[in-house]
C-alpha cells in the first residue's frame, strides 16, 4: 500500500473572541480613508497627493500580475489549477468507465461499452500504459487497484501468440518501467524484468535488427513482410538501456546497441532514413523517406538516447538528421506561410509530397528539447549556438502549424489524422483534408509539444492553445446518452472531424489514457516534481518518463563508433566496384563464345537436315498421343532408341537425361512428377512468400 501523498489536517477551533474582532479592510478602502483624512487644502499639499498616487501606481504597475497572469487567476486561486483538475476528471471518467465494462481487458469500445482482448490471455495493454498517469495524477485507489491486477493477473509467460516487438516494447515495457521508477515498487521491476526477456528473442537476427513480431511464450519471431519498420527497430532503446541499468545485465544494452549499429551501417543519406530496413542483409527496403508512420520514433530516439545515457555518438546522428531534415523536407504552406515537414516517397533526389501525418506534431516539441536539453530558457538562455538556435526556431515553427490543425478545422476543432498542405499561390486554405484521413484518434502529439514549449519557455499561450485543444476533446468525442449500456460519461475516437455531429468510431486507444490526458495534465500542472523535471527525465516515445542515466564508470557504453561503419562502408564500395569490373570483363569474354558457337550452330543446322527429317516422326507420335490419349506403340518406341541413339554419336545435339530416350509421354508424365514433388503445401507456400519479401531468400 502506497503512502498517501498528504493527510487533511483538521485545524483547532477558532477562539471565541475571533468574532469581536473589527473587520479587516480592504486595500480600496484604505485609500478611501486615507484620501478622506487627508484632502488636500493648498496646492503644496496637491503636490504631495499627486507625489504619493504616482509612487503608488508604480509600485503597482511592476508588483502586480500582468494581464496574462490575471486571466490566469480566478476566485480560487491559479486557474490552471483548476483546468489541470477538469483534465483529471475526464481522465477519472474515460478510466472508471472502462473499469466497469472491460476491467483487464487491452481493447476498449466505449460507445457499446464492450471489451476484448488481442490473445486468449490478457496483456494489460490498457492498464499498464496508464499506471504511471494514475501516479502523477495522485489517483491513489485507481492505481492500488491497477497495482493488484499487474500483480495477481498479467502472466506473460502463458500469451501464446506473437506480439509487436516495438509496440510491446514502448507501451508494456515502459508502463511498467515507468511505474517502477516513479513508486519504487519492486513488482513493476519484477514484471518488466519478465517481459524483457521474453522480448529478447526478437533481436536473435543476422544483423541484430529485431524482427516485428515474436511469441512471448515460445519464442518464435515472425518477419515482416516488407521488412523491419525503421521507427519500430531504434524505438526500444531507452527502454532496454533503462532495464539494463536496473539489473546489471549487459545483455539488454548490447542487443539494442547492435540495432543501432546496424542502421547506421545502412547509412541513410543525408541523416534520413527509408522506412523499412531487411533485418537478415541489413540493407534499407525502400526509398520512401517520412517523419510520419514508420519513420517518426527513429529521429525522437537519437536525440533521447543521447539525453539518456549522454552518449555522443547519437548526438552527432541527430544533429546530421537534422540538416537532413532542414535541407529536403521543410516547406511552406499558403496563403499563411505555416511551416511543414512533407515527405520524399522517391527517396531525396525524388519530388516531395505535402502529405503531413498529425504523427509528426511531436517534432516542435523535440526540436525545442534539443535545443535547450531540458532546461528551461528562464534558467539558461539560449547561447550564441546556431544550431540550438535553428532547433528552437523550427520547433515553435512546427508548434504553431499543428495548433492551426486543430484551430482551423470545422465544426470541431480537432485535427484530422492527415493534411496535405497547399503550396501553390492559388487557394485560401493552407491545407485539405482528404476523405480517408478524417478520423481522430484522440492522439497526443500536438499536446505533447505544447507541453515541451511551455514548460521550455513560460509562455502562457501555449497553455491557452493546450486548453482550447482539451475543450474540442471533451466537447466532441464524448459519447452522448442514449447510447451502450448506461449514461456514465466516457470519451471515444472520431471517424470524421469535419462534420457535425461527428461520427463515434467506437475505440479508446491506450494513449489517451497514457499521453494525451498525461500530457494536458502536465501542461497545466505547477507542482514541482523532481523525477518529471525535463532536466532530469526522459519521456518515451509513449509518454513513460525515465531518469537520465549516469554510466560513467559502469561497464555500459557503446561499444560501436561511426568511423568503424564508414571504413567497412569503403571496402564495401570497393569490392562493389572490383566485381563490376569483373563482370564487364566476363560479358566481353562471353560475348566472343557466342559469337563463335553462332557460326557452330549454323555448319550443324546444315549437317542435321536428316535428322531433323526423322525427328518430325517423333512430333507426329507426340501429337497422336496427346489427342487420343492412347499409350505409344512399340513400333515408336524403336523409332525413339533409333533417333537418340544417332543424334548421340553425332555429338550435333546435348545427350538425354537417360541412355536412351524415353517416350515422350513418359518423360512428360516424369517431369510432372519432379514439379509436384518440389511444390510446396498453401502453409510452405506462405513461409517461402513470407522468406522472400524478407530477403531470406
Amino acid at each position: 500500500m502506497l503512502k498517501p501523498r498528504w493527510n487533511a489536517k483538521k485545524g483547532p477551533a477558532l477562539p471565541l473572541y475571533y468574532k469581536d474582532k473589527p473587520k479587516r479592510r480592504s486595500p480600496l478602502s484604505n485609500l478611501t480613508n486615507f484620501m478622506h483624512r487627508y484632502t488636500p487644502h493648498s496646492s503644496k499639499m496637491r503636490l504631495r497627493a499627486i507625489f504619493a498616487l504616482t509612487v503608488i501606481f508604480v509600485v503597482y504597475y511592476f508588483l502586480a500580475p500582468s494581464a496574462s497572469q490575471r486571466r490566469t487567476r480566478g476566485a480560487f486561486g491559479n486557474v490552471w489549477d483548476k483546468r489541470k483538475l477538469e483534465v483529471k476528471e475526464v481522465f477519472l471518467e474515460s478510466w472508471r468507465d472502462y473499469s466497469r465494462h472491460a476491467w483487464g481487458n487491452d481493447i476498449y469500445h466505449p460507445v457499446t461499452q464492450t471489451g476484448s482482448n488481442m490473445g486468449t490471455t490478457p496483456l494489460g495493454w490498457i492498464i499498464v500504459d496508464s499506471l504511471d498517469t494514475l501516479h502523477i495524477m495522485g489517483c491513489e485507489e485507481e492505481f492500488n487497484t491497477a497495482k493488484s491486477w499487474v500483480q495477481y493477473e498479467l502472466d506473460y509467460a502463458k500469451y501464446d501468440r506473437p506480439v509487436n516487438t516495438f509496440e510491446t516494447t514502448i507501451r508494456m515495457l515502459g508502463g511498467l518501467l515507468s511505474a517502477y521508477y516513479l513508486s519504487e515498487d519492486e513488482l513493476f521491476l519484477e514484471k518488466a524484468v519478465g517481459l524483457g526477456e521474453r522480448l529478447l528473442p526478437a533481436f536473435n537476427s543476422p544483423t541484430g535488427i529485431p524482427y516485428s513480431s515474436v511469441n512471448l511464450k515460445t519464442g518464435k519471431v515472425v518477419p515482416a513482410s516488407d521488412g523491419a519498420s525503421t521507427a519500430e527497430m531504434s524505438t526500444l532503446q531507452l527502454e532496454f538501456k533503462y532495464l539494463a541499468l536496473l539489473t546489471g545485465e549487459n545483455l539488454y544494452w548490447e542487443k539494442v546497441e547492435k540495432a543501432m549499429k546496424a542502421v547506421d551501417a545502412a547509412h541513410p543519406e543525408a541523416g534520413l532514413a527509408p522506412i523499412y530496413i531487411d533485418p537478415i542483409k541489413g540493407k534499407f527496403k525502400s526509398s520512401n523517406i517520412r517523419l510520419g508512420s514508420r519513420g517518426d520514433s527513429y529521429y525522437e530516439y537519437l536525440l533521447k538516447q543521447y539525453l539518456q545515457t549522454g552518449e555522443d555518438i547519437y548526438l552527432d546522428m541527430y544533429k546530421e538528421s537534422f540538416e537532413g531534415i532542414n535541407k529536403y523536407l521543410i516547406s511552406k504552406s499558403h496563403p499563411s506561410g505555416l511551416t511543414f515537414i512533407g515527405e520524399r516517397p522517391e527517396g531525396i533526389s525524388g519530388p516531395m509530397s505535402n502529405k503531413m501525418d498529425h504523427l509528426v506534431c511531436f517534432f516542435g516539441g523535440l526540436f525545442a528539447l534539443g535545443a535547450t536539453d531540458g532546461i528551461p530558457i528562464t534558467k539558461k538562455p539560449l547561447s550564441e549556438d546556431k544550431f540550438r538556435l535553428r532547433q528552437f526556431k523550427l520547433g515553435k515553427e512546427l508548434t504553431e502549424t499543428c495548433y492551426h490543425m486543430y484551430h482551423d478545422v470545422e465544426p470541431t476543432g480537432l485535427s484530422p489524422e492527415i493534411v496535405v498542405f497547399n503550396t501553390e499561390t492559388t487557394g485560401i486554405r493552407d491545407f485539405t483534408i482528404k476523405q480517408a484521413d478524417r478520423h481522430n484518434l484522440q492522439r497526443p502529439e500536438t499536446v505533447e509539444t505544447l507541453y515541451y514549449l511551455y514548460k521550455l519557455t513560460g509562455d502562457v499561450k501555449y497553455r491557452e492553445w493546450g486548453y482550447e485543444i482539451f475543450q474540442s476533446f471533451t466537447k466532441w468525442t464524448k459519447v452522448p446518452v442514449g447510447k451502450g449500456k448506461d449514461d456514465n460519461p466516457r470519451y471515444t475516437s472520431l471517424n470524421d472531424v469535419t462534420v457535425d455531429p461527428p461520427t463515434l468510431r467506437d475505440n479508446m486507444e491506450s494513449f489517451w489514457l497514457a499521453e494525451t490526458l498525461k500530457y494536458l495534465y502536465l501542461l497545466f500542472d505547477d507542482t514541482e516534481n523532481a523525477k518529471l523535471n525535463l532536466g532530469n527525465a526522459i519521456f518515451n516515445t509513449e509518454a513513460h518518463p525515465f531518469p537520465k542515466l549516469n554510466i560513467k564508470g559502469s561497464s555500459f557504453h557503446t561499444g560501436w563508433s561511426r568511423e568503424e561503419n564508414r571504413i567497412l562502408l569503403t571496402k564495401e564500395k570497393e569490392k562493389q566496384s572490383e566485381s563490376e569490373k569483373k563482370g564487364k570483363s566476363l560479358n566481353v569474354q562471353e560475348s566472343a563464345k557466342d559469337t563463335k558457337h553462332e557460326k557452330e550452330d549454323k555448319e550443324s543446322t546444315i549437317k542435321t537436315g536428316k535428322v531433323a527429317e526423322d525427328s518430325s516422326k517423333l512430333d507426329s507420335a507426340k501429337d497422336t498421343s496427346k489427342d487420343t490419349n492412347e499409350p505409344v506403340d512399340d513400333r515408336n518406341v524403336e523409332i525413339n532408341k533409333k533417333v537418340a541413339e544417332e543424334l548421340k554419336q553425332k555429338h550435333q545435339l546435348p545427350q538425354a537425361k537417360h541412355d536412351v530416350a524415353q517416350p515422350l509421354d513418359e518423360q512428360v508424365r516424369e517431369v510432372n512428377q519432379e514439379v509436384a514433388a518440389e511444390i510446396p503445401d498453401d502453409a510452405e507456400v506462405g513461409q517461402l512468400d513470407r522468406k522472400r519479401n524478407n530477403g531470406l531468400n
